[in-house]
C-alpha cells in the first residue's frame, strides 16, 4: 500500500531563514530611517520654532522647554512605560521594533541639537516640519513599529471602552496642544495643530501609498458587459458573485474587483455608459496581497 507522503514546503529551513532575516533587515533598516527623519523634523524645524507635536513627544518638547533637560531624554524615559505595556499587551516584536524606533529618535535629537535650525521662517518650519514628521512616523508603523506611547494607550484602551483608537488619540492630543498654549503661545499651538495635521495626512500616505487599492462592488443588470469592459480598458479581473436581493428576492449578479485610486473616475465612466442605474460601492483597501493584481499606470 502507497504510504500518502506529506506536502513538501516550496522552501527549505534554510531559505526560510534567509527570507525571515532578509524581512526583519529591511525592517529595521525603515525603521532606523524612519526614526531619524523624526529627530531631524523636531530638531531641525519644530523645536527651534517653538512648534509642538501631539502625544508623548509633545509633552516631551514642553517638559523640555519647561526644564532645559534635553529633549532626547524625556522622548525615551517617557515612553518606556508605555513600551513595557505594549510588550505584555500587544507583543514582542511590536515591542522590539518600538523600542528601536524610540531609541534611534532619542538619540538623533541628542546628536542634532547642537545643530541650528534648518529654517526659522515659521510656516516654512511647521509646513516642511509636518512632513518630515508624518514621513518618519509612516515608515515605523508600516515597519510594525511605533514612536509615540500614546497610540499604545489608544490601543488599550480601545478595547475597553466605545472609543476608537483614533478618537482616543484625537482627545487625548487635544489636551496636549491646549498645554502647550499655555507654554508657547496660542498662535504657537495653532501652527502646531496645522503641523500636526500635515503629519497625520503625510502618514497616511507613506502607509497606504499615494496609489491607493480600493475594492468595488457593482450590481447591475449588465455585470458581463461592465466586467468586460473592465478587462479590457482598465486591465483588471473581475470576479462574478452570487447574490439575493433582500427586498424583491430577485437573484443578482455581483462584480468585485480591486482597482488603484487613479482608475476610479474611468471605472465609474464604464459603469454609467453601460448602465446609469447600477449600484456601485467603493472601499479603501490598506493592503493587496496574491492574485493577478498589480499596481499599473493608466493609459
Amino acid at each position: 500500500m502507497a504510504v500518502k507522503q506529506p506536502p513538501v514546503s516550496e522552501f527549505t529551513p534554510v531559505e526560510h531563514g534567509r527570507r525571515s532575516l532578509k524581512s526583519t533587515l529591511i525592517r529595521s533598516l525603515l525603521i532606523i530611517l524612519g526614526a531619524a527623519t523624526v529627530a531631524a523634523a523636531l530638531e531641525l524645524f519644530l523645536v527651534p520654532n517653538n512648534i509642538t507635536d501631539g502625544g508623548i513627544t509633545g509633552i516631551s518638547i514642553i517638559m523640555s522647554y519647561l526644564t532645559g533637560w534635553k529633549l532626547g531624554v524625556f522622548l525615551f524615559l517617557l515612553n518606556i512605560p508605555f513600551l513595557i505595556l505594549g510588550y505584555k499587551q500587544i507583543g514582542k516584536t511590536f515591542a522590539l521594533s518600538t523600542l528601536l524606533g524610540i531609541t534611534v529618535m532619542s538619540t538623533g535629537t541628542l546628536l542634532l541639537h547642537p545643530v541650528e535650525a534648518f529654517v526659522k521662517e515659521t510656516v516654512l518650519a511647521f509646513v516642511f516640519g509636518g512632513m518630515f514628521l508624518g514621513l518618519g512616523t509612516g515608515l515605523v508603523l508600516r515597519s510594525g513599529g511605533s514612536l509615540d506611547g500614546t497610540e499604545i494607550i489608544a490601543i488599550l484602551l480601545s478595547r475597553r471602552t466605545v472609543f476608537s483608537v483614533g478618537e482616543i488619540v484625537m482627545i487625548l492630543n487635544v489636551f496636549i496642544l491646549c498645554g502647550a498654549g499655555f507654554v508657547f503661545g496660542w498662535d504657537r499651538a495653532m501652527y502646531s495643530i496645522i503641523a500636526y495635521y500635515i503629519a497625520t495626512k503625510v502618514i497616511d500616505i507613506t502607509i497606504d501609498g499615494l496609489d491607493q487599492s480600493k475594492s468595488v462592488w457593482i450590481i447591475s443588470e449588465r455585470t458581463h458587459d461592465i466586467g468586460d469592459a473592465i478587462i479590457s480598458r482598465l486591465g483588471r479581473t473581475v470576479t462574478y458573485l452570487s447574490g439575493e436581493g433582500g427586498f424583491s428576492g430577485e437573484e443578482k449578479k455581483v462584480i468585485f474587483c480591486v482597482i488603484t485610486r487613479l482608475e476610479e473616475a474611468k471605472l465609474k465612466e464604464i459603469v454609467n455608459h453601460f448602465d446609469g442605474n447600477a449600484f456601485m460601492a467603493v472601499g479603501n483597501i490598506h493592503d493587496v496581497k496574491g492574485g493577478r493584481f498589480k499596481k499599473r499606470d493608466i493609459h
